[in-house]
């Protein structure tokens, strides 16, 4: 098993900034891709960014690319979701989620199969 918990959310003025950060532990070596999604209220949970681990390529959103950057530290079994001029409707649950599938597609939410408990992002206009 995977755990993943994420931190980082909060509040923020539209414009500003804010990083995002998802610790895995347990079973690590096991993960094949890594990404996260977002969920606001009355919405479908969508993708925001991701990777496979044997790759050094980087996938986005096309409503985040530019703005959003996805990283890790493998050391620390850590992604990272730095989050540059947020706008409000960003405003959204995040979560961070890992695929032991090795042909994950980044971008789609079925195959995930660990996901973390969410962090508040809240972006005021």
């Amino acid at each position: 098993q995977v755990q993943l918990v994420e931190s980082g959310g909060g509040l923020v003025q539209a414009g500003g900034s804010l990083r995002l950060s998802c610790a895995a532990s347990g079973r690590t070596f096991s993960i094949a891709a890594m990404a996260w999604f977002r969920q606001a209220p009355g919405k479908e949970r969508e993708f925001v960014a991701g990777f496979r681990r044997s790759e050094s390529n980087t996938y986005y959103a096309d409503s985040v690319k530019g703005r959003f950057t996805i990283s890790r530290d493998n050391a620390r079994n850590t992604v990272y979701l730095q989050m540059n001029s947020l706008k409000p409707e960003d405003t959204a649950v995040y979560y961070c989620a890992g695929s032991s599938y090795l042909s994950q597609a980044p971008a789609s939410r079925v195959g995930y199969d660990y996901w973390g408990q969410g962090t508040q992002v809240t972006v005021s206009s």
